[in-house]
């Protein structure tokens, strides 16, 4: 029989294969993703958590997993199209519109700033978008695709993101969703405790060299 809380797992679990919020936490813990030292992030601020997107996106399963939470909180606003910046949106954007069953595009850096659409992806006017992302630092890459988006004709009517750092306080104004919410205390280099107490800057990390 199909369970009857998602319609999609079948009984003889013993619990329904749509993933709570506790659920998202551990999946970050059992991959390792939370790292602990002294990090520089993308803002230039200094912190201690740093949370490593990349031991989730290299496991299938988790990866399925978390992005069944995003397509099942957007599936009843009808998406007809996922948008996902690089890099890790990519792989996102083609699992989530795998799920709702509708086409992807990807979102790349433009050579003068900004987000913009190549290899032929094109967007119809009034399309109905949902921009899919890893983790929200500052909101930035959000904005910028959101921006590529509305500037290729489309219509922008949710964001969902494997975790948002901000703690909340990323600003949209469309409805926003994470599947994990933290709050890593971050501090200016001249206030920065881990400087003052001498702990070692840990090597960079990502696409720019920094720590985002």
């Amino acid at each position: 029989m199909i369970c009857p809380i998602c319609g999609r797992c079948r009984f003889g679990r013993r619990v329904c294969c749509l993933m709570s919020d506790r659920d998202a936490r551990h999946a970050f813990e059992s991959a390792g993703a939370f790292l602990r030292g002294h990090f520089v992030y993308t803002s230039g601020r200094h912190g201690a958590d740093y949370l490593e997107k990349f031991r989730i996106l290299e496991d299938p399963r988790a990866t399925t997993e978390l992005s069944g939470m995003i397509a099942d909180r957007f599936r009843s606003i009808k998406p007809e199209l996922v948008a996902g910046p690089t890099t890790g949106g990519i792989i996102l954007a083609f699992e989530i519109a795998r799920q709702l069953g509708v086409e992807a595009v990807y979102v790349e850096r433009g050579e003068s700033g900004g987000r913009v659409l190549r290899r032929g992806f094109e967007i119809l006017p009034d399309t109905r978008v949902l921009v899919v992302d890893d983790v929200v630092t500052t909101g930035g890459s959000l904005v910028e695709t959101q921006a590529c988006i509305a500037n290729a004709g489309g219509v922008v009517i949710g964001i969902g993101v494997l975790a948002d750092r901000t703690a909340g306080r990323v600003a949209t104004d469309v409805p926003f969703y994470a599947c994990l919410t933290v709050d890593f205390p971050s501090y200016p280099p001249e206030a920065c405790p881990l400087c003052a107490s001498g702990v070692p800057v840990a090597p960079p990390r990502g696409s720019k060299k920094v720590l985002a």
